[in-house]
């Protein structure tokens, strides 16, 4: 395992625990107990060290952003990292997983979306556009609402699970529990083997990295809200009667809120 990271250690720090153990040819539980022996609470603890080690403040943060870059240029390198990011989200995207997760979403009792941190964030987004729609929809964004909602979930619900990493354990036991009671379960990742989507029903993939020192990137933000928008537009469309008349009355609710 050690010689895999040391031969690709820009790349490792991209890896998940599951891409690490494939490509060392040993399981998870021997890549968690390496890092243990090397002094590390765990896998993520370990990946923070390597960053640390290899490149300067600002290139482990920032990436291709330079120290002595201009405002503008700051500016225009993020708007083309941000447009690429949207462009390999969207190339990324299958129309029957799409349409599934459509499918699942308007036909469903109750909406759960889960997401911790930085995709905790996203979850109330989506929530907010759901409900304008009139869906029966809850967010869950702390570990103990997160597991007891996951407890409670059953057929008929559908929950989707949001996490860059798609290895948040908390993220992911709720999603273990939720599918074993019954719930369809949509996950929303940008790593395809990681964790979480051992127990989805649906795959969607987004397209953006981060390091250990990036987590809560704005342009992975960017591509999770941008295959939430796709999922909304196409709902809207494809059963606008019921959408559009709901978008009304809770449009209509506010509508004295606002001069």
């Amino acid at each position: 395992m050690a010689r895999t990271v040391l031969d690709d250690l820009e790349g490792a720090l991209f890896y998940t625990i599951t891409d690490l153990a494939e490509k060392a040819n040993v399981g998870e539980t021997t890549v968690i107990r390496l890092c243990r022996k090397l002094g590390f609470k765990g896998y993520q603890e370990f990946k923070l060290a390597v960053v640390q080690n290899i490149s300067s403040p600002t290139k482990q943060i920032h990436d291709e952003i330079q120290e002595d870059d201009s405002l503008i240029q700051i500016a225009e390198k993020l708007g083309n990292i941000n447009t690429q990011t949207i462009q390999n989200t969207t190339a990324l995207l299958d129309e029957e997983r799409l349409q599934r997760t459509i499918d699942e979403l308007v036909n469903a009792r109750k909406i759960y979306f889960f997401g911790v941190g930085s995709s905790g964030i996203t979850v109330e987004s989506a929530k907010y556009r759901f409900m304008r729609m009139g869906f029966n929809v809850e967010a869950a964004t702390d570990a103990h609402i997160i597991a007891m909602n996951a407890a409670v979930a059953g057929k008929g619900d559908v929950v989707v699970g949001i996490s860059v990493s798609g290895s948040t354990k908390d993220l992911v036991d709720a999603v273990r529990i939720a599918k074993q009671g019954g719930a369809t379960i949509i996950c929303l990742t940008h790593y395809a083997r990681s964790p979480i989507t051992q127990y989805a029903d649906v795959v969607l993939l987004g397209s953006s990295r981060e390091n250990p020192l990036q987590g809560g990137a704005f342009s992975s933000k960017m591509a999770q809200i941008h295959i939430l928008d796709i999922i909304c537009t196409a709902l809207s469309i494809q059963h606008r009667d019921k959408v559009y008349n709901m978008l009304q009355k809770t449009a209509r609710s506010v509508s004295d809120k606002l001069y």
